[in-house]
């Protein structure tokens, strides 16, 4: 009991006495050990990293999962040491609503058909979203983490303790000056020594740490590749989902909508949905490579002399096979029609190539 009593009065003393110190050196009244450049110039660079690399995992974080609810609960069950429930993303439940949504309204039916497809794509998107943000969590926001919340508490406690063992070498040298009888002068010099010895070795600890962000920077520069990487073959998969659906999309629209699609009458549909009028873009004789057969190849027509159109592209357009035309978003073209033709479609001439093009993709100019 006694050495417990004995103890708490000698932390207490020796807090008072670095208080003190602290104190009177924000008021300019007692010297202060001053660190090298080299040692201040890696307390920076560690206060540096630690800040940004905060700021990078959380702004990931929020990247990964934009909902501030989600991103609680998943720290949650982070720090309960629970797994983290599987979610749906996005994209995902809005495949699901439309593939329930083609169901209903028949899935054979023109919209039924396309709901499906477009509801499989967004399934595909939310699924290759859900990998990257698995990918991301283990290889590059689990690095940074494990910096924070250890590497960088370590730092953080040797520095306090080098920070208190400098208090105390300056308290020391102060007692120093301070002391006038001989037998005073030798217990702060020996307090003195001690308190050097016992501060050098402290600031060696803390250098040493603080030489290691180095080796964090050479790993989180590592995570960073994979982090890239892994974002990179997210779009990619994201942008060929997309082609192909957009394919598939063409595809149906050549085939052109069935008879029972019945349009009202009141409605004033797009303008661009219609197919041109005769006056200006005249009916020509379809050529077929087989006569008779009724086959349209607008590839081997010629275009007209007179009826022909120029025409802005709305969207970019992948041709689906060789007899129609790749589009550009807002270049021009030059469009004319064939008898037999598909309403939805015109023939497309740019430069020396030429093919079929949707009608819903173009502006027609003149």
């Amino acid at each position: 009991m006694d050495f417990n009593v004995k103890k708490l009065a000698s932390d207490a003393g020796v807090f008072f006495t670095r208080a003190v110190q602290f104190t009177e050196e924000k008021l300019g009244q007692a010297e202060k050990t001053e660190l090298d450049a080299h040692f201040e110039n890696l307390l920076s660079r560690a206060d540096s990293t630690k800040n940004w690399t905060e700021k990078i995992m959380r702004q990931t974080e929020v990247l990964l999962q934009p909902n501030p609810s989600a991103r609680v609960e998943e720290f949650l069950y982070e720090k309960l040491d629970r797994k983290v429930p599987s979610r749906v993303t996005n994209a995902e439940l809005l495949g699901q609503y439309m593939t329930e949504a083609a169901n209903e309204f028949g899935p054979g039916s023109p919209y039924g058909q396309t709901l499906i497809k477009v509801g499989e794509t967004q399934k595909k998107l939310g699924a290759a979203e859900r990998d990257f943000m698995h990918s991301s969590a283990i290889n590059f926001l689990t690095p940074l983490r494990n910096f924070l919340e250890g590497d960088w508490r370590t730092i953080s406690k040797e520095r306090r303790i080098l920070q208190n063992r400098r208090l105390d070498l300056d308290a020391c040298k102060a007692r120093l000056k301070k002391a006038k009888a001989a037998e005073a002068k030798a217990t702060a010099e020996h307090e003195l020594r001690v308190a050097q010895t016992e501060f050098d070795r402290q600031a060696e600890v803390t250098r040493l740490l603080l030489e290691g962000i180095s080796s964090t920077h050479v790993n989180h520069l590592r995570c960073l590749h994979e982090f890239a990487e892994a974002q990179a073959t997210y779009y990619a998969q994201c942008y060929q989902y997309m082609v192909d659906l957009q394919k598939q999309l063409g595809s149906s629209r050549s085939e052109g909508f069935p008879a029972t699609l019945v349009v009202n009458a009141d409605s004033t549909p797009p303008p661009l949905s219609t197919s041109p009028p005769p006056a200006t873009l005249p009916v020509l004789q379809a050529v077929s490579p087989n006569p008779g057969d009724g086959t349209l190849n607008a590839i081997d027509v010629k275009p007209p002399s007179s009826g022909t159109r120029k025409a802005r592209v709305l969207y970019d357009y992948e041709a689906a096979d060789s007899t129609e035309l790749t589009l550009a978003a807002d270049e021009l073209i030059t469009v004319y029609s064939l008898p037999g033709m598909d309403p939805d479609w015109l023939v497309g001439e740019r430069g020396n190539k030429k093919g079929k093009v949707p009608v819903t993709y173009l502006e027609l100019l003149s």
